[in-house]
């Protein structure tokens, strides 16, 4: 069970949160829990949807759920994971394999695997990176512009996984895999919950 009350029912949404929430149902198919709870704090729940929208310029889509995928596996946020999982997989188009690869900081395709590397390192070492690092994604043909851009989407992923993980959120989105590794299906995962 979840370690705060997360708000449940649209007319408890104050009116000035409306139009947010109905983007993210738009965009997921119902309101996650995360953002629920974000909606506690008004500013807390715009300043991240301002911040994810900002970010879905940056990179491509798929790209940012592998960043996403392996910063929450840092964080060991299942919540998360299993959110971007799903989206990764749904949207994005990924296949499981790769799934699992970036959720090791991974990737069957090598560009792909310098900056999943370099976001795993950034999560892991809390941004203190060595210069061998930054000379790694450079040489594989990252910009400066996008480095930062990678590095926004670890804080972004950060600030997620700690609030899924503070409160001890239980997954909402289906579920693909349970752990890295040998590859697994939970029941549920080919439609979009409601």
């Amino acid at each position: 069970m979840s370690r705060i009350g997360i708000p449940s029912h649209r007319e408890t949404i104050p009116s000035t949160l409306k139009s947010l929430f109905h983007l993210v149902s738009r965009r997921y198919g119902f309101v996650p829990d995360i953002y629920r709870i974000l909606s506690i704090s008004p500013t807390s729940l715009t300043g991240l949807i301002e911040m994810q929208t900002a970010l879905s310029r940056t990179l491509d889509v798929r790209m940012r759920e592998r960043i996403s995928l392996a910063v929450s596996e840092v964080n060991k946020c299942e919540y998360c994971i299993s959110e971007h999982s799903y989206l990764g997989h749904h949207f994005a188009k990924l296949i499981p394999e790769e799934i699992v690869l970036n959720r090791q900081g991974r990737s069957l395709d090598l560009k792909a695997e310098a900056a999943i590397k370099f976001a795993r390192e950034v999560a892991v070492t809390r941004g203190k990176v060595k210069d061998a690092d930054l000379d790694m994604i450079r040489a594989a043909g990252y910009s400066d512009a996008q480095i930062v851009e990678i590095i926004a989407l670890c804080a972004l992923s950060f600030m997620t996984n700690l609030l899924a993980n503070v409160f001890d959120l239980h997954p909402d989105f289906s579920k693909m895999f349970d752990e890295p590794g040998p590859l697994s299906r939970a029941d549920g995962f080919d439609g979009m919950p409601v």
